[in-house]
Protein backbone atom coordinates (compact mmCIF):
# COMPACT_ATOMS: atom_id res chain seq x y z
CA UNK A 1 0.00 0.00 0.00
CA UNK A 2 1.25 3.48 -0.86
CA UNK A 3 1.56 6.17 1.79
CA UNK A 4 -1.34 8.06 0.23
CA UNK A 5 -3.61 5.33 1.59
CA UNK A 6 -2.38 5.76 5.17
CA UNK A 7 -5.47 6.58 7.30
CA UNK A 8 -7.73 6.32 4.23
CA UNK A 9 -11.36 5.57 5.12
CA UNK A 10 -13.88 3.00 3.94
CA UNK A 11 -17.40 2.89 5.38
CA UNK A 12 -19.95 0.07 5.13
CA UNK A 13 -23.54 0.55 6.32
CA UNK A 14 -26.20 -2.16 6.64
CA UNK A 15 -29.80 -0.96 6.20
CA UNK A 16 -33.23 -2.36 6.90
CA UNK A 17 -35.65 -2.70 3.97
CA UNK A 18 -39.01 -1.56 5.36
CA UNK A 19 -42.60 -1.54 4.08
CA UNK A 20 -43.79 2.04 4.86
CA UNK A 21 -47.40 0.88 5.35
CA UNK A 22 -46.91 -1.99 7.81
CA UNK A 23 -43.49 -0.68 8.96
CA UNK A 24 -42.29 -4.29 8.91
CA UNK A 25 -39.13 -5.62 7.33
CA UNK A 26 -39.58 -6.83 3.76
CA UNK A 27 -37.49 -9.57 2.15
CA UNK A 28 -37.11 -7.50 -1.02
CA UNK A 29 -33.37 -7.41 -1.66
CA UNK A 30 -33.77 -8.66 -5.25
CA UNK A 31 -36.01 -5.71 -6.11
CA UNK A 32 -33.47 -3.30 -4.59
CA UNK A 33 -30.46 -4.94 -6.27
CA UNK A 34 -31.98 -4.82 -9.75
CA UNK A 35 -31.64 -1.05 -10.07
CA UNK A 36 -29.03 -0.83 -7.34
CA UNK A 37 -26.42 -2.76 -9.32
CA UNK A 38 -27.00 -0.46 -12.33
CA UNK A 39 -26.50 2.71 -10.28
CA UNK A 40 -24.08 1.60 -7.57
CA UNK A 41 -22.49 -1.48 -9.16
CA UNK A 42 -20.45 -3.46 -6.63
CA UNK A 43 -21.00 -0.84 -3.91
CA UNK A 44 -24.37 -2.39 -3.06
CA UNK A 45 -24.81 -6.00 -2.03
CA UNK A 46 -27.10 -8.47 -0.36
CA UNK A 47 -26.57 -9.83 3.13
CA UNK A 48 -27.72 -13.11 4.67
CA UNK A 49 -31.31 -11.97 5.19
CA UNK A 50 -33.24 -10.63 2.20
CA UNK A 51 -34.51 -7.69 4.27
CA UNK A 52 -30.95 -6.34 4.68
CA UNK A 53 -29.03 -4.28 2.13
CA UNK A 54 -25.41 -3.15 2.52
CA UNK A 55 -23.59 -0.31 0.79
CA UNK A 56 -19.85 0.27 0.91
CA UNK A 57 -17.94 3.41 0.03
CA UNK A 58 -15.01 3.69 -2.32
CA UNK A 59 -11.64 4.29 -0.65
CA UNK A 60 -11.81 7.87 0.69
CA UNK A 61 -8.67 9.85 1.39
CA UNK A 62 -10.21 12.19 3.98
CA UNK A 63 -13.38 12.52 6.00
CA UNK A 64 -14.88 15.11 3.62
CA UNK A 65 -14.73 12.59 0.78
CA UNK A 66 -16.22 9.99 3.10
CA UNK A 67 -19.18 12.23 3.87
CA UNK A 68 -19.87 12.79 0.17
CA UNK A 69 -19.71 9.04 -0.44
CA UNK A 70 -21.97 8.08 2.47
CA UNK A 71 -24.55 10.74 1.54
CA UNK A 72 -24.48 9.66 -2.12
CA UNK A 73 -24.89 5.98 -1.25
CA UNK A 74 -27.68 6.57 1.29
CA UNK A 75 -29.51 8.95 -1.04
CA UNK A 76 -29.30 6.63 -4.05
CA UNK A 77 -30.35 3.61 -2.00
CA UNK A 78 -33.27 5.52 -0.44
CA UNK A 79 -34.43 6.66 -3.89
CA UNK A 80 -34.24 3.12 -5.29
CA UNK A 81 -36.23 1.82 -2.30
CA UNK A 82 -38.89 4.55 -2.67
CA UNK A 83 -39.31 3.69 -6.36
CA UNK A 84 -40.17 0.15 -5.21
CA UNK A 85 -42.65 1.44 -2.62
CA UNK A 86 -40.19 0.76 0.20
CA UNK A 87 -38.01 2.69 2.66
CA UNK A 88 -34.54 2.13 4.12
CA UNK A 89 -34.03 2.45 7.86
CA UNK A 90 -30.79 2.75 9.86
CA UNK A 91 -30.92 1.15 13.30
CA UNK A 92 -29.12 -1.83 14.83
CA UNK A 93 -32.33 -3.88 15.11
CA UNK A 94 -35.87 -3.49 13.82
CA UNK A 95 -38.24 -2.59 16.69
CA UNK A 96 -40.74 -5.41 16.13
CA UNK A 97 -40.18 -7.53 12.98
CA UNK A 98 -39.39 -11.18 13.64
CA UNK A 99 -36.41 -13.02 12.20
CA UNK A 100 -38.56 -16.12 11.78
CA UNK A 101 -40.47 -14.36 8.98
CA UNK A 102 -37.43 -13.25 6.95
CA UNK A 103 -36.08 -15.11 3.95
CA UNK A 104 -32.44 -16.12 3.62
CA UNK A 105 -30.61 -14.83 0.54
CA UNK A 106 -30.07 -17.58 -2.04
CA UNK A 107 -26.28 -17.70 -2.12
CA UNK A 108 -23.95 -20.63 -1.32
CA UNK A 109 -22.03 -18.60 1.28
CA UNK A 110 -25.19 -17.77 3.26
CA UNK A 111 -26.59 -21.27 2.95
CA UNK A 112 -23.24 -22.50 4.28
CA UNK A 113 -23.40 -20.15 7.29
CA UNK A 114 -26.98 -21.27 8.08
CA UNK A 115 -26.05 -24.94 7.72
CA UNK A 116 -23.08 -24.41 10.02
CA UNK A 117 -24.73 -22.26 12.69
CA UNK A 118 -28.43 -23.08 12.34
CA UNK A 119 -30.80 -20.89 14.41
CA UNK A 120 -27.97 -18.66 15.61
CA UNK A 121 -27.48 -17.62 11.96
CA UNK A 122 -31.19 -17.35 11.13
CA UNK A 123 -31.78 -15.13 14.16
CA UNK A 124 -28.86 -12.82 13.33
CA UNK A 125 -31.14 -10.09 11.96
CA UNK A 126 -28.94 -7.12 12.84
CA UNK A 127 -27.51 -4.01 11.18
CA UNK A 128 -24.04 -2.60 11.74
CA UNK A 129 -21.52 0.02 10.73
CA UNK A 130 -18.03 -1.07 9.67
CA UNK A 131 -15.21 1.47 9.35
CA UNK A 132 -11.93 0.65 7.58
CA UNK A 133 -8.79 2.71 8.16
CA UNK A 134 -5.85 2.25 5.79
CA UNK A 135 -2.49 1.18 7.20
CA UNK A 136 0.74 0.34 5.38
CA UNK A 137 2.35 -2.41 7.41
CA UNK A 138 1.04 -5.70 8.83
CA UNK A 139 3.18 -5.52 11.95
CA UNK A 140 2.04 -1.96 12.70
CA UNK A 141 -1.57 -2.97 12.06
CA UNK A 142 -1.49 -5.72 14.68
CA UNK A 143 0.09 -3.46 17.33
CA UNK A 144 -2.40 -0.65 16.64
CA UNK A 145 -5.25 -3.18 16.87
CA UNK A 146 -3.94 -4.30 20.28
CA UNK A 147 -4.04 -0.73 21.61
CA UNK A 148 -7.30 0.26 19.88
CA UNK A 149 -9.22 -2.47 21.72
CA UNK A 150 -9.30 -0.33 24.88
CA UNK A 151 -11.24 2.43 23.08
CA UNK A 152 -13.80 0.17 21.40
CA UNK A 153 -16.44 0.42 24.17
CA UNK A 154 -16.21 4.23 24.12
CA UNK A 155 -16.74 4.32 20.36
CA UNK A 156 -19.47 1.66 20.55
CA UNK A 157 -21.40 3.61 23.21
CA UNK A 158 -21.74 6.53 20.76
CA UNK A 159 -23.35 4.30 18.11
CA UNK A 160 -25.94 2.37 20.12
CA UNK A 161 -29.24 2.27 18.22
CA UNK A 162 -30.94 -1.07 18.99
CA UNK A 163 -33.06 -0.97 22.16
CA UNK A 164 -35.92 -3.08 20.76
CA UNK A 165 -36.12 -6.73 19.71
CA UNK A 166 -39.24 -8.51 18.46
CA UNK A 167 -41.60 -5.91 19.93
CA UNK A 168 -39.98 -5.63 23.35
CA UNK A 169 -37.91 -2.97 25.06
CA UNK A 170 -34.85 -5.09 25.88
CA UNK A 171 -33.43 -2.71 28.48
CA UNK A 172 -30.24 -2.53 26.38
CA UNK A 173 -29.09 0.40 24.27
CA UNK A 174 -27.51 -2.13 21.89
CA UNK A 175 -29.32 -5.44 21.82
CA UNK A 176 -27.72 -6.00 18.41
CA UNK A 177 -24.43 -6.72 20.15
CA UNK A 178 -26.04 -9.39 22.34
CA UNK A 179 -27.50 -11.11 19.27
CA UNK A 180 -24.13 -11.11 17.54
CA UNK A 181 -22.39 -12.48 20.64
CA UNK A 182 -23.93 -15.86 19.79
CA UNK A 183 -21.68 -16.18 16.75
CA UNK A 184 -18.23 -17.74 17.18
CA UNK A 185 -15.13 -15.57 16.75
CA UNK A 186 -16.87 -12.34 17.72
CA UNK A 187 -16.30 -9.70 20.39
CA UNK A 188 -13.08 -8.11 21.62
CA UNK A 189 -10.07 -10.05 20.27
CA UNK A 190 -7.09 -11.21 22.27
CA UNK A 191 -3.92 -9.21 21.81
CA UNK A 192 -1.25 -10.65 19.54
CA UNK A 193 2.50 -10.22 20.00
CA UNK A 194 3.15 -10.06 16.27
CA UNK A 195 1.58 -10.40 12.83
CA UNK A 196 3.18 -13.85 12.63
CA UNK A 197 1.30 -14.96 15.75
CA UNK A 198 -1.99 -13.67 14.29
CA UNK A 199 -1.25 -15.35 10.95
CA UNK A 200 -0.51 -18.66 12.69
CA UNK A 201 -3.86 -18.43 14.50
CA UNK A 202 -5.74 -17.87 11.23
CA UNK A 203 -3.90 -20.71 9.50
CA UNK A 204 -4.64 -23.09 12.37
CA UNK A 205 -8.37 -22.35 12.10
CA UNK A 206 -8.29 -22.91 8.34
CA UNK A 207 -6.24 -26.12 8.67
CA UNK A 208 -8.62 -27.58 11.26
CA UNK A 209 -11.79 -26.75 9.32
CA UNK A 210 -13.07 -24.04 11.68
CA UNK A 211 -13.15 -21.45 8.88
CA UNK A 212 -12.52 -21.43 5.13
CA UNK A 213 -10.91 -17.98 5.20
CA UNK A 214 -10.28 -15.09 7.59
CA UNK A 215 -13.53 -13.33 6.65
CA UNK A 216 -15.23 -15.70 9.10
CA UNK A 217 -13.40 -13.99 11.95
CA UNK A 218 -15.97 -11.41 13.02
CA UNK A 219 -14.19 -9.62 15.86
CA UNK A 220 -15.08 -6.07 16.93
CA UNK A 221 -11.83 -5.00 15.29
CA UNK A 222 -9.79 -7.05 12.84
CA UNK A 223 -7.10 -6.71 10.21
CA UNK A 224 -9.14 -7.05 7.04
CA UNK A 225 -8.21 -10.32 5.29
CA UNK A 226 -8.08 -8.81 1.79
CA UNK A 227 -7.52 -5.05 2.18
CA UNK A 228 -4.66 -3.30 3.95
CA UNK A 229 -7.02 -1.87 6.54
CA UNK A 230 -7.87 -2.14 10.19
CA UNK A 231 -11.64 -2.71 10.31
CA UNK A 232 -13.71 -1.58 13.31
CA UNK A 233 -16.93 -3.62 13.40
CA UNK A 234 -18.30 -3.04 16.90
CA UNK A 235 -20.81 -0.28 16.08
CA UNK A 236 -24.55 -0.38 15.56
CA UNK A 237 -25.48 1.53 12.42
CA UNK A 238 -26.34 5.05 13.61
CA UNK A 239 -29.55 6.63 12.36
CA UNK A 240 -28.07 9.85 10.92
CA UNK A 241 -25.33 10.39 8.35
CA UNK A 242 -23.78 12.98 10.70
CA UNK A 243 -23.43 10.31 13.39
CA UNK A 244 -21.82 7.78 11.03
CA UNK A 245 -19.33 10.38 9.80
CA UNK A 246 -18.49 11.61 13.31
CA UNK A 247 -17.81 8.07 14.51
CA UNK A 248 -15.71 7.29 11.41
CA UNK A 249 -13.71 10.49 12.00
CA UNK A 250 -13.16 9.48 15.63
CA UNK A 251 -11.94 6.01 14.64
CA UNK A 252 -9.58 7.52 12.05
CA UNK A 253 -8.17 9.95 14.63
CA UNK A 254 -7.63 7.20 17.23
CA UNK A 255 -5.79 5.04 14.68
CA UNK A 256 -3.68 8.03 13.64
CA UNK A 257 -2.82 8.84 17.27
CA UNK A 258 -1.85 5.26 18.06
CA UNK A 259 0.24 5.08 14.88
CA UNK A 260 2.18 8.20 15.89
CA UNK A 261 2.79 6.81 19.40
CA UNK A 262 3.98 3.51 17.93
CA UNK A 263 6.39 5.34 15.62
CA UNK A 264 7.86 7.13 18.65
CA UNK A 265 8.14 3.86 20.62
CA UNK A 266 5.50 5.19 23.02
CA UNK A 267 3.17 2.21 23.07
CA UNK A 268 -0.27 2.66 24.58
CA UNK A 269 -0.83 0.50 27.64
CA UNK A 270 -2.50 -2.80 26.77
CA UNK A 271 -5.43 -4.04 28.85
CA UNK A 272 -6.73 -7.57 29.15
CA UNK A 273 -9.72 -8.53 27.05
CA UNK A 274 -11.60 -9.62 30.18
CA UNK A 275 -11.34 -6.04 31.49
CA UNK A 276 -12.28 -4.37 28.20
CA UNK A 277 -15.32 -6.68 28.06
CA UNK A 278 -16.61 -5.13 31.28
CA UNK A 279 -16.79 -1.76 29.52
CA UNK A 280 -18.31 -3.28 26.38
CA UNK A 281 -21.09 -4.78 28.50
CA UNK A 282 -21.77 -1.38 30.09
CA UNK A 283 -21.83 0.33 26.70
CA UNK A 284 -24.32 -2.22 25.36
CA UNK A 285 -26.53 -1.95 28.44
CA UNK A 286 -26.47 1.80 29.11
CA UNK A 287 -25.08 3.54 26.01
CA UNK A 288 -23.94 7.01 27.04
CA UNK A 289 -26.10 7.12 30.17
CA UNK A 290 -24.01 4.76 32.27
CA UNK A 291 -20.50 4.49 33.68
CA UNK A 292 -17.40 2.71 32.52
CA UNK A 293 -14.27 1.68 34.34
CA UNK A 294 -11.16 3.84 34.13
CA UNK A 295 -8.67 1.00 34.52
CA UNK A 296 -5.76 3.34 35.18
CA UNK A 297 -7.54 4.96 38.13
CA UNK A 298 -9.40 1.74 39.00
CA UNK A 299 -12.68 3.57 39.44
CA UNK A 300 -16.06 4.05 37.71
CA UNK A 301 -16.41 7.17 35.61
CA UNK A 302 -19.37 8.57 33.67
CA UNK A 303 -19.14 7.31 30.09
CA UNK A 304 -19.64 10.84 28.78
CA UNK A 305 -16.57 12.00 30.78
CA UNK A 306 -14.49 9.21 29.26
CA UNK A 307 -15.60 10.21 25.76
CA UNK A 308 -14.51 13.79 26.52
CA UNK A 309 -11.13 12.37 27.65
CA UNK A 310 -10.91 10.44 24.38
CA UNK A 311 -11.59 13.63 22.42
CA UNK A 312 -8.73 15.32 24.29
CA UNK A 313 -6.47 12.34 23.60
CA UNK A 314 -6.94 12.62 19.83
CA UNK A 315 -7.23 16.42 19.60
CA UNK A 316 -3.75 16.93 18.17
CA UNK A 317 -4.60 14.63 15.24
CA UNK A 318 -7.79 16.38 14.20
CA UNK A 319 -6.35 19.45 12.45
CA UNK A 320 -3.86 17.35 10.52
CA UNK A 321 -6.66 15.02 9.38
CA UNK A 322 -8.92 18.04 8.63
CA UNK A 323 -11.76 16.46 10.59
CA UNK A 324 -12.42 19.14 13.23
CA UNK A 325 -16.02 19.78 12.14
CA UNK A 326 -16.84 16.07 12.00
CA UNK A 327 -15.28 15.36 15.40
CA UNK A 328 -17.20 18.31 16.89
CA UNK A 329 -20.44 16.44 16.12
CA UNK A 330 -19.42 13.87 18.75
CA UNK A 331 -20.27 16.59 21.30
CA UNK A 332 -23.75 16.89 19.78
CA UNK A 333 -24.21 13.14 20.16
CA UNK A 334 -23.27 13.51 23.83
CA UNK A 335 -25.99 16.16 24.18
CA UNK A 336 -28.81 14.59 22.17
CA UNK A 337 -27.79 11.03 23.15
CA UNK A 338 -27.64 8.08 20.82
CA UNK A 339 -30.24 6.62 18.48
CA UNK A 340 -31.30 4.12 21.14
CA UNK A 341 -32.12 6.84 23.65
CA UNK A 342 -34.01 8.87 21.05
CA UNK A 343 -36.02 5.85 19.88
CA UNK A 344 -36.97 5.13 23.48
CA UNK A 345 -38.11 8.74 23.92
CA UNK A 346 -40.43 8.39 20.90
CA UNK A 347 -41.83 5.15 22.32
CA UNK A 348 -42.29 6.75 25.74
CA UNK A 349 -44.37 9.53 24.15
CA UNK A 350 -46.40 7.37 21.75
CA UNK A 351 -46.37 3.82 23.14
CA UNK A 352 -46.36 2.83 19.47
CA UNK A 353 -43.48 0.97 17.83
CA UNK A 354 -44.70 1.87 14.33
CA UNK A 355 -44.06 5.51 15.29
CA UNK A 356 -40.54 4.48 16.31
CA UNK A 357 -40.00 2.99 12.84
CA UNK A 358 -41.32 6.21 11.26
CA UNK A 359 -38.82 8.18 13.37
CA UNK A 360 -35.92 5.89 12.35
CA UNK A 361 -36.81 6.35 8.65
CA UNK A 362 -37.03 10.12 9.12
CA UNK A 363 -33.61 10.22 10.80
CA UNK A 364 -32.12 7.91 8.15
CA UNK A 365 -33.18 10.36 5.43
CA UNK A 366 -32.06 13.48 7.33
CA UNK A 367 -29.62 15.55 5.31
CA UNK A 368 -30.03 13.51 2.10
CA UNK A 369 -32.14 16.17 0.31
CA UNK A 370 -34.43 13.64 -1.31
Amino acid sequence: MNDDKLFSIGIEEEFQIVDPKTRELKSHIEQILGEGKMLLKEQVKAEMHQSVVEVGSEVCYNIKEAREEVVRLRRTLAQIAKAQGLEIAAAGTHPFSRWEEQKITNHPRYHGVVEDMQQVARANLIFGLHVHIGLNDHEETIHIMNALRYFLPHIFALSTSSPFWKGRNTGFKSYRSKIFDRFPRTGIPDHFNSWGEFDSYVNLLIKTGCIDNAKRIWWDVRPHPFYNTLEVRICDIPMRVDETIAIAALIQAVVSKLYKLLKKNLGFRLYRRILINENKWRAARYGLEGKMIDFGKQTEVDTISLVHELLEFIDDEVNELDSRDEIEFIKQILEMKTGAYRQLQVFKKTNDLTKVVDYIIEETNRGLNI
